[in-house]
């Protein structure tokens, strides 16, 4: 059975919760309500497990925090056995507006830590999903912002965002990166409502 991996980065503990780094958290679990599965706390995170048409996907929300997250992608791909051409890592990103989002096949980290780790340990090869946080945030304060909580303003531009960012998981597991990117990528420009 073809065996797929999808993380989510952030940072485990209720402090964290529905932070702006942990937007790929937030994917996760939207995916998981909806597939009605729930995360079982296991080595460097919480996991959960289902199936798309025969396939076998695990979800990954690494305890490891952010800095560190490289430790859990490796131990899970290792793990499994899953192939690095089946790994989607979802992370937030601060170069994109709140409800825009980019799909890459693979790439630099671009600055962002939990990426970076991951690329010394695995390489820079492996498909990632960038989920906008937006920038507004006086200089020098960038910690302070991307561990803020959002808005009640920007949850909602995000909510479409990550709605499409489960759909965007399920596409990637069942037709494959080049087809999402081609699909979802010119979506995820806009204000993240278009459908």
């Amino acid at each position: 059975m073809d065996k797929y991996l999808i993380v989510g980065l952030g940072n485990p503990g209720a402090e964290y919760a529905e932070t702006r780094h942990n937007t790929g958290f937030m994917v996760l679990d939207a995916f998981a309500k909806a597939s009605n599965i729930v995360f079982e706390d296991k080595r460097y995170g919480f996991i959960a497990e289902t199936s798309l048409k025969g396939r076998k996907v695990f979800l990954l929300k690494p305890t490891t925090f952010m800095n560190l997250s490289g430790n859990a992608v490796r131990y899970w791909l290792n793990k499994e056995n899953i192939d690095q051409s089946r790994l989607l890592v979802i992370s937030d990103d601060v170069a994109l507006p709140i409800g825009q989002y980019r799909l890459k096949a693979s790439g630099s980290n671009g600055g962002h830590n939990g990426l970076g780790h991951i690329q010394q340990l695995i390489g820079q090869n492996y498909s990632r999903l960038r989920m906008g946080i937006g920038n507004d945030y006086p200089q020098g304060q960038q910690i302070n912002h991307v561990l803020g909580r959002f808005s009640p303003e920007e949850l909602e531009l995000l909510q479409p965002a990550i709605a499409l960012g489960v759909d965007i998981v399920k596409s990637f597991v069942l037709a494959g990166i080049d087809i999402t990117m081609n699909q979802y990528n010119k979506l995820g420009k806009g204000n993240g409502s278009k459908n």
